[in-house]
């Protein structure tokens, strides 16, 4: 089983105590599972189909409709009435999402031009190619925690190891990778991705591949600091003179110490990675034409101003999820504050 240091639960009663980011922190885990079960929440196909004695789930398997009586060998419109009378007239019946809207679902159906005002039909209204505007929200927070939370993930990988490496080596070692990364922090990364963007079709992961080139910088400088202090201290001398190799003392002894700054830095790389694919999705050289993203929205915004839903919502989305960030970063930054 699994247990907490003493130092540990100190850590952790000090975030606790921090209220605005422990609720922060349990609200954006809730944000973020249903952003992850979009599919279970905002679909146009039926979660689940009954159609004599037997069961069908089109959110995970395709169907035509001649399995349900009709004459098409083809994928049918569940929203279509004359798909909806097929399984009723057989005693049948659908089960559908809270929001019968995909985020690429055009509804044709419109009493008025899009983009359509909040209804009952569409809680947020529509943008201006008549697609559900909540479900948009829903899979583009998904794409953008996701590319967040995966670039946190790698430039924390680079930049400990970088750090690492040339706090505890020094000399030449050190030298080389300021040099390095004075070179490397200097490069446009704006610019890049423009021109870049004229060759390769932009994507998820090919934004993030780029992105992961320089995110990592902004963790050496603090790693490198941690492991030039924690080099020269005198259980860590004492541990090499036992024997201890290099790779073990920067795993056992020195990283420990290092990580209580650098995960304090984590929420703000994840609120400044969010930010980075938002304005890129604004500008157009983000993820490709179509696909749900905040920026996407914030330019349909711009481009139709006599719909201030589409504003508001992308407004209130990355405020919301910027906050909570920044709240859990601060309440990290207060539990692992050797003052306390």
């Amino acid at each position: 089983m699994f247990t907490l240091s003493p130092i540990g639960r100190r850590r952790l009663a000090h975030f606790r105590a921090n209220r605005r980011g422990w609720w922060s922190l349990w609200l954006f885990v809730a944000l973020f599972i249903l952003c992850l079960g979009g599919e279970l929440v905002a679909n146009d196909k039926p979660l689940a189909i009954h159609y004599k004695d037997s069961w069908y789930f089109p959110i995970v398997a395709n169907y035509v409709e001649t399995d349900f009586g009709g004459e098409l060998p083809f994928e049918p419109d569940y929203s279509s009435d004359y798909v909806r009378k097929l399984i009723t007239d057989q005693g049948g019946s659908m089960l559908f999402a809270p929001i019968p809207f995909s985020y690429d679902t055009v509804n044709y159906d419109l009493k008025e031009p899009a983009p359509s005002p909040p209804s009952a039909t569409h809680w947020l209204g529509t943008d201006d190619q008549a697609r559900d505007v909540l479900a948009r929200v829903i899979f583009g927070a998904r794409i953008s925690i996701l590319f967040a939370l995966i670039l946190t993930a790698i430039s924390a990988v680079v930049g400990i190891t970088a750090g690492a490496l040339q706090g505890f080596y020094g000399g030449l070692v050190d030298l080389f990778g300021q040099r390095v990364q004075e070179v490397w922090a200097g490069l446009p990364v704006l610019y890049l991705l423009i021109i870049l963007s004229g060759f390769v079709a932009p994507s998820f992961w090919w934004l993030l591949g780029i992105m992961a080139l320089f995110s990592w910088l902004a963790l050496v400088d603090v790693v490198r600091a941690e492991f030039l202090r924690g080099r020269n201290l005198e259980y860590v001398k004492a541990a090499r003179a036992l024997g201890l190799t290099d790779g073990a003392l920067m795993r056992r002894h020195i990283l420990p110490n290092a990580m209580t700054s650098t995960l304090t830095y984590l929420p703000f790389i994840l609120t400044g990675a969010i930010a980075t694919l938002t304005a890129l999705d604004f500008l157009g050289f983000g993820m490709p034409p179509g696909t749900a993203s905040l920026g996407e929205m914030i330019g349909q915004a711009k481009r139709n101003l006599q719909a201030p839903w589409l504003a508001l919502t992308a407004f209130f989305t990355l405020a919301l999820i910027l906050s909570l960030l920044v709240f859990i970063g601060e309440a990290c930054r207060d539990a692992f504050d050797p003052r306390s």
